[in-house]
Parts: C-alpha cells; structure tokens; sequence
C-alpha cells in the first residue's frame, strides 16, 4: 500500500452537488436511489460529438502502401466467404461513433447491449465478432404522470428530444411519442457496473426520479456474473401537494440492432411468471444461420405497483396497434387491458416490418411520499456460433439450461436478487471508494474501465467441446454430429497427462511425411484429417484437451478491440490480463491453460503474411499464439496475419511473465505443474534469437513485437527487457517446482544476458530504443520498463539497480509523459532525447492508453505515486473528463496529440488494473517470505563451465522436440 502523504491531494473534482440540487439527493436517498459520491458524470443535453479518427501521414502511407494492397486484397477474398476480416480499416461503420457512450448491460460472455448516457441502446454485440453500433430508438424507458384528477399530465419519453436518431421515423412511428425531455435538470452517474439517471423535477416539476441501473458483474461470482440481464430500478418521490398516479413503460423492439427487425420472422408473446413478475417474450430469428435470440421484458407486481403489457405493437399500424396508438392508450389510461396477457404468441412478422413490445408498471406516490418500480431485460442466446461452423452452449446454460425461454427465469431472478447484487458489488467497490488517499478521478474509473470486460465482445462458454451443425471446420468435423433437436455428444476430458516419453514424435509417417503431436494426442488419439489441398493438419483439438484444473469455470475469450477481431489477443492480454486475475483469477489460470496447450500445438496450413508476401505455417510449436482466432477459435489460431508471430520477440517472454505472475499469485501448485512444460518449450523456443550467444536475444530489424509498426534493429530495450525478467521468472518457477537442472540454466542466462543489455543500451539515465544506429535508436520509450514491471508486480528481485530504474522512469515521466501538453495526454510511446515526439511511424507517435497505465503503474510499484498518477490522470483528462475527447466507456487504443483515435473500445486499457494491483497487491505475493529465490539457485561450477564453452542452440521453426525434465514439486 501506499502511504497517504505521498498523494498530490486534490479536492472532490466531481460532487453529486454540482449536477444535482442537495435537497433531490437526500429525498431519493432511499434503496440505492441516490447515486453516490464517486462517479463519472453528465448532464442529458450534453452534446455528444463525433469522434475524430487519426490519420496516416504522406509518408506512412507510401511505406504501408504494398502492405494496404495485399490487406485490401484479404479483406474482398474474406468478404467473398461472408466473413469479415480481423482488420479491415476500409470498411466503415453506418453510424459514426460520438461521445455519448454509457455502462453496458448484462454479465460478460452471453452477449452485451451497451446504453448510452442519454438513454439509447446500441452496440450490439450479441453475435460474436459482429458489433452493431447504431442505436434502436423505439428502446425507450417513458414516464406518464396524472394529478389532480386528471387535470395535471406530463408525458414524455425519458430521453433528451433532439436526438438525431428519430429523423428516420414516420408520424405513427416513435416519432410521435412525447419527447419532452430537454435534459438540462436530467444528469446521469456511471460507476460500473452500475449507473444513475436523475430527473430532478423533468418531465413533472413536483416528481424527483431516480433510474438505477444494475448488471450482475461480480467479482469471483463465476455463475451469476455470466448471466445476460440487467434491472432498472426507479425510485419515485412525489413532492407535490396532491397524489399522482404514474406509470412507466418500457418498450422494445425484437431487434438485435442494425436492420435484424427488418429480416422477418419474428414473434412476441406475454408470460406471467412467479412472485408477480410478468412481461413479454420477444423471439428473435437472426440471419445467416446463428442462433435465435429471445429477449424477456418484465416488471415486478406488488401490492401497490400493477403490471400490464401489449405483446405487439408496430410502426405502421398495418397489422398491429401502431406506435401511435399505443402511446395514445398510455397517456389516456396509464396502462393496457390485462386481457393482453391471453393473447398467446403473435403471427411471425413479415419482411421489412418492426415488432416491438411493452410492459408498464403503474402505481400512486402519495404527497411527499415514495415509491419503488423495478424492471427487468434479459437475452437468452443460450449458442453461440462462430462463423466457420463451431457451435458451443454458453457458460450461464450450466444454471439456466439451453432453452431460449430461460430468458423467463433470468428476468425473474435478476428482479428477486438484484439487492444481492448490490451488495456484493458495494463490499467489493466500498474499500477502494471510501480510500481518502486515491484520487478521486482514478477511484471511478478504474472501476468504469471494466466496461470492456463486458462490451468486448467477450464469450464465455461452459467448457464443453463444441456440438456441430451443418458444415464446419475440420477441426469441427471430428465430433460426431447430432441429429437436429438433439444433445450433442462431448468428448470428456480425462485430465490423464501422459509422460513426454510416451508421445510420438511422428518419426514412424509414411512417405516421410513431417507430423507434430501434442505431448497429449496420445490421451484422445484424434488427429485433424487430411485437407483437400494436400496440406495435413496434424494436431488434436487444443479444446478438448485443455484442463481447467480443479474447478470447471468455463472457456473465455475477449477480442482485442471491436475494429481488431481477434479472441485473447496474447501481447495485448499481457497488458489487460491485471483485471481478471484479480477479480476472476479462475478464468485468468483458465485462459492461461488455453495458451500452454498452444505452445505445444502446431498447425501447418499455409498462410500469407501481408506485410511482406512471403508464406508460413499458421502456428509453429514452441512458439506462443497471437491470438486464439477470430472464425474458429481454439481450433484456427493466429488470425493475424500482418506479420509472421512465430517470429516475435515479446509473445513468448509474455507468456512466462503472466504464468509466473498468476502461479505467484495464486499460490496454485497444479497450475504450476500442469504448464511448466510450456513454459520450458516457449523459453528454448527464444533460443533461436541469440545470435551470437551471448544469452540475449536479438530483434530481426522489423517490427516484431506488439508495436507492430515500428521496427527495432539489434537488442530492444523493450523485447529485452521482457526477456530478462522472462529468465528470471521461469529460473525462479524452476526452484519453486523443484526442477534444478532448468532453475540453473535460466539464472545462469539470466547472469549473461543482462550484463549485454545493459552494457548495450544504458546511456547513464534510460535505455535506448535499440542498440541499432537508426536515427531512432536512442529514442526514450515509454515501455522500456515493460519486463521490470512485470518482476515487481509478481513479487521478483528488481532486474535492475534501483537507481536505474527510477532514473529511466523519471526520464519517462518529464519527457514522454510532461512534455506533451503538460502531462494532459498520457506517456507518448516514442520521444526524442531533444523532446520532440518520434515521429519514426505511425505507433512511436501515438499515446497507448494501456501502455501509459502500465508506466504508471511501474512507477507506483517504485515509489515514485506522483508521477504514476500525474501520468494515468492524462488518459484520464484525455479521454474521461469533460474538457476531453469524448471517449468514456470505449477507450481506443491510442489516440495522437491532437487527440484523434484509432480502435474504439479496446483491450488493453483494462491495465488500470495494474496500478490496483501494485496499490494493493493480493495476500500470497504481499506475505511471501522477502527472500530473493534467485540468489539461492546454486550454480555449478561444471555447468557455468559448459555454458561458456557450448554454442546457444538453435531451434529450427518445425521443431518437434518438448522439453522434458522430471523435477519433484516442493509444495
């Protein structure tokens, strides 16, 4: 922890009071409708501005030119399948994105819906991989307000009137409710997972109303947190004279966003379900074969609030009530006739026609008195389907079943324990919250940075292999297909780990045929079959052969960005990864497993790498994947195809450093022992790229790392690094394991190789960019320090003397950090030693927002809390506040100093987490024993002897040897 007098102590920069009259906050002070001290904050008739894209410069353009060529080349040949690339910056959204995005909805992995601070549903990411951004304006939440015997009405949509979205409607349309809203009095409070909206005194002057939001996100809740469903909770306070009888609607449209109402097909109908919950199902028919939707609208029944719905309402009016008609209704009766609820199931809609539906929930608020109506959403898509075929049942089907009509029973219990939820996130919040010491602007947004976690299009399946339908991948096709309507069947995981010695190595093909098999063929002994093309796919589904160890949390995956669609991208996990250790440390040792079985694992099916038309195998064994894919994922990896990954220097270091920072954080010595062949092979692996062996590797004078536009020639300080701490950690995971031989190798590595780099890059206050004589190599970058973060988050010796390693990162801080708007921005990746921005290519100008996490939180683990909160405030006061660019809750990638973006709603700003994580790290690395591991590895003389004497082997990229070595674990 961190001590308070170190904190550059600011006051309460955003008080409920300044956005909402005392006396409102105090009345709706009643059940969690008072939004509370610390939020990010609006007003509704804020202007939501159109995001500024960045933009190549002359020169970028002529050195990407055959690069952009060959990408546009893939990107028709994809779209020529129906698929779409993982990047393609040609194609360009319907909708521009704006400032005017809010806390999504829902748990992770079944689908999301996010929800603008105006109110607008949009970016629908219920297909994986496909994001519809633009909003479904008939998704309305209205309010309809009768006093004095009728002679006092107010109604209106409870959304600002001027949005632009409500231009495409006609007359009987949307566009004849009551948008009265102006939003001036109306503001709305985001700490997720949960979110505020207070109308203080509009559309009724006598009426305060609270909208509370709440989606089930609950840290080590691994059941509840994968539901699809969300609760709005109003809190009304009548503080007029007389009684007034409201009543509220919600309506919705059978619609998964874009033009899916459009496509036919779909039916509503009404249910009554337990303890008075009661609504409309909306069954979905999606396009393309993916599976069906069913959304379930509800409000809870009390005895002082009654429920109605109208199953069917349109736009039209041709063959159903109209929109029109239906608001007429409200604003004359405040609710519909409870016949509605015999209507059965509606006729499926025709093509071109909307379906929408609505539930109200009306009740009387005495004068000054108050009231409580909840209402509920839920998505139940219990499949979901990648596009080449591979089908899985979601993680929350494990509690809910495979029934689209489980939908029933998630509004119905998000309704009965949403306080529950409430108080689980409170205990969880509170602490950090309720810390003097942190600044107000990192407390809620490090909580509103989760958004991702949620909104990125992350799937979370139950663990069990894929069931089949139609045609599939050939890693698809090796499960026994199932009759339509019927069970699949799985292929059980045994959890049986054969010895090394017992797995083929594939010496015994015919017509000497070269084969790699997974040291764990030998348990399922299936095998990928033979391609039409000639090209053999020589490995078991890496699916069912992962082990999750002793508790089944399910597969997980997360994309790298919505405009990057690749699952668990790896070099940007390194730096997301904080988050879900902490919270869901499971699915962190989970996703973990999923890439040592890819170490081991290779793939030969030819692929084109863009960047220079040249061709490789997709995935080499020893080599760490880039990503898990993008249309069939677990079995098709490295859907990133810019460059070959099998030649990076930072994937494989960063796999060691996160299995060595979650096996010290968990404590988990089956985890330790299950991948510590991976990590043996990725280590040997890197072997290849020590030249001159010497024990440090070499970059290969293109970018070969997660910059993957800016080259590095010789040692990087930033690859270097991370291969040093790599040594350390893998040296000190040995000793604790109990395997002596490899404990010895990596230190003495470790003794040789940092003494090159340091003797190769230290100039006496930083490390340069590389030991190249480009006219950028004695740049200062801002990851320099990438791998003595990662040592000091997990617990190891500093890599470095201290005084280097302040002195680089203070170098960091006036330079890259100050030097650019005064710190108002971030850390600049790449600036000059005159401090002037590289401007080498397009990424050593960029500010990464997750990189500048990761310095601060460097520095925090340092000493050095000013300058690690001074620099995460620049993306704070960039891309957060209201002086800003407009970029809450889809924090891009990077943006340039002028502000411009590129990848909305990105992975790799989860790092805030990192900076949690060095503020307070967990219990096993805070109480282990301060002993330095690394000094008690005894080195030999014989084997500091043969390590002068034998050359570095090599390893050739078909490899088929694992390393093997039989250790005897100490826990």
């Amino acid at each position: 922890m961190v001590s308070g007098h170190l904190f550059h102590c600011r006051k309460n920069s955003w008080p409920p009071e300044e956005y909402v009259a005392r006396t409102a906050l105090q009345l709706l002070d009643l059940d969690g409708g008072s939004p509370p001290e610390q939020a990010w904050r609006r007003r509704l008739n804020s202007h939501a501005n159109i995001l500024k894209e960045f933009s190549v410069t002359f020169m970028e353009a002529m050195k990407m030119m055959t690069l952009g060529v060959r990408l546009w080349s893939y990107v028709r040949e994809e779209a020529s399948y129906g698929r779409k690339a993982p990047i393609d910056p040609f194609t360009r959204e319907r909708c521009k994105p704006s400032a005017s995005q809010g806390v999504p909805l829902g748990g992770m992995g079944s689908g999301s819906i996010s929800r603008g601070f105006r109110g607008e549903f949009k970016n629908w990411h219920i297909i994986p991989g496909l994001c519809e951004n633009s909003s479904v304006m008939e998704n309305q939440f209205s309010i309809f307000v009768t006093r004095d015997g009728g002679n006092k009405k107010y109604s209106s949509v409870l959304a600002p009137g001027h949005h632009e979205g409500l231009k495409n409607y006609s007359d009987s349309g949307i566009s004849s409710w009551d948008w009265n809203l102006s939003g001036q009095h109306s503001t709305y409070h985001a700490l997720f997972p949960r979110a505020w909206t207070v109308y203080d005194g509009e559309p009724d002057p006598d009426l305060k109303i609270s909208c509370r939001q709440i989606s089930p996100f609950i840290p080590h809740d691994y059941k509840d947190s994968s539901l699809p469903t969300s609760v709005f909770v109003y809190t009304l306070v009548n503080t007029g004279r007389d009684r007034a009888k409201v009543s509220l609607l919600m309506t919705w449209a059978n619609s998964i966003g874009g033009f899916s109402h459009h496509s036919g097909g779909h039916f509503n109908e009404p249910f009554i379900g337990d303890d008075g919950v009661s609504g409309v199902l909306l069954h979905h028919k999606t396009a393309k074969d993916n599976p069906p939707v069913t959304f379930a609208i509800a409000a809870c029944e009390t005895q002082n609030v009654s429920v109605t719905v109208l199953p069917v309402f349109g736009l039209s009016g041709e063959r159903h009530v109209s929109a029109k008609e239906m608001w007429g209704t409200m604003s004359k009766d405040g609710h519909f006739s409870r016949e509605n609820f015999n209507a059965g199931s509606s006729m499926p809609s025709c093509s071109g026609e909307t379906l929408c539906a609505a539930v109200t929930a009306s009740t009387w608020v005495e004068p000054h008195g108050r009231c409580t109506v909840a209402f509920a959403l839920a998505w139940s898509s219990p499949k979901v389907k990648f596009q080449k075929g591979c089908t899985y049942n979601r993680r929350y089907t494990e509690f809910y079943g495979t029934s689209e009509r489980s939908s029933i029973n998630l509004v119905h219990d998000a309704l009965t324990k949403y306080r529950l939820w409430e108080e689980e996130i409170e205990k969880w919040q509170d602490p950090i919250l309720k810390d003097d010491k942190l600044p107000e602007w990192y407390k809620f947004t490090l909580f509103n940075e989760l958004y991702f976690l949620v909104a990125g299009g992350t799937v979370w399946t139950d663990g069990q292999p894929p069931a089949i339908e139609g045609k599939s991948s050939p890693a698809c096709n090796q499960q026994k297909h199932s009759k339509k309507g019927a069970k699949s069947e799985s292929v059980k995981d045994n959890h049986v780990k054969p010895d090394a010695e017992q797995v083929s190595t594939g010496d015994d093909l015919p017509n000497g045929e070269e084969r790699s098999v997974s040291m764990y063929a030998a348990v399922h002994g299936s095998q990928m079959p033979e391609q039409t093309n000639g090209l053999r796919l020589q490995e078991p589904i890496p699916y069912l052969i992962s082990k999750d160890g002793p508790e089944n949390v399910g597969k997980f995956l997360y994309l790298e960005g919505v405009e990057y669609i690749m699952w668990n991208t790896y070099d940007v996990h390194f730096y997301a990864s904080f988050a879900l250790l902490d919270l869901f440390p499971k699915i962190e040792l989970s996703v973990q497993r999923d890439f040592a079985d890819a170490v081991l694992y290779e793939d030969r099916r030819r692929v084109k790498f863009l960047a220079d038309g040249t061709s490789g195998i997709r995935k080499v064994k020893g080599a760490v994947p880039h990503d898990l894919g993008t249309h069939d994922p677990w079995h098709e990896m490295n859907a990133y195809n810019i460059h070959d990954t099998s030649k990076w220097k930072d994937l494989n270091p960063k796999f060691v450093l996160q299995v060595y920072r979650d096996f010290a954080a968990t404590g988990d010595m089956a985890f330790g022992r299950d991948v510590w062949p991976a990590v043996c092979a990725a280590m040997d692996y890197m072997d290849q790229f020590d030249r001159d062996g010497d024990g440090m590797i070499e970059n290969d004078g293109f970018p070969d790392q997660t910059y993957d536009a800016w080259t590095v020639h010789g040692i990087s300080a930033y690859c270097g690094c991370l291969w040093l701490a790599a040594l350390q950690a893998a040296a000190t995971m040995a000793h604790r394991l109990g395997d002596r031989p490899y404990a010895e190798k990596y230190k003495l590595k470790f003794m040789r190789a940092k003494e090159v780099y340091e003797a190769k890059l230290w100039n006496g206050s930083y490390f340069n960019y590389d030991s190249g004589t480009s006219s950028n190599s004695l740049s200062i970058q801002a990851d320099q320090l990438a791998g003595q973060w990662y040592a000091a988050s997990s617990g190891l010796p500093p890599i470095f003397d201290e005084y280097k390693i302040r002195s680089a990162l203070q170098k960091i801080f006036e330079f890259n950090v100050m030097k650019v708007k005064g710190g108002r921005m971030g850390a600049v990746n790449g600036m000059t030693p005159k401090g002037k921005v590289d401007e080498t290519c397009m990424q050593s100008r960029e500010i990464w927002t997750g990189v500048t996490y990761g310095v601060a939180a460097n520095m925090l683990l340092h000493g050095m809390e000013h300058q690690g909160f001074i620099t995460a405030e620049g993306i704070f006061l960039a891309g957060w506040s209201e002086d800003g660019y407009g970029y809450w809750f889809q924090t891009p990638e990077g943006w340039t100093t002028d502000g411009h973006y590129r990848s909305l709603i990105y992975m790799r700003p989860l790092a805030i987490w990192a900076m949690q994580w060095a503020l307070s790290p967990p219990k096993a690395i805070l109480e282990a024993p301060k002993v330095n591991l690394m000094d008690r590895i005894h080195v030999s003389a014989q084997a500091a002897r043969a390590a002068s004497e034998i050359n570095v082997r090599k390893i050739a990229p078909d490899n088929r040897c694992i390393p093997s070595s039989t250790f005897h674990c100490e826990c």
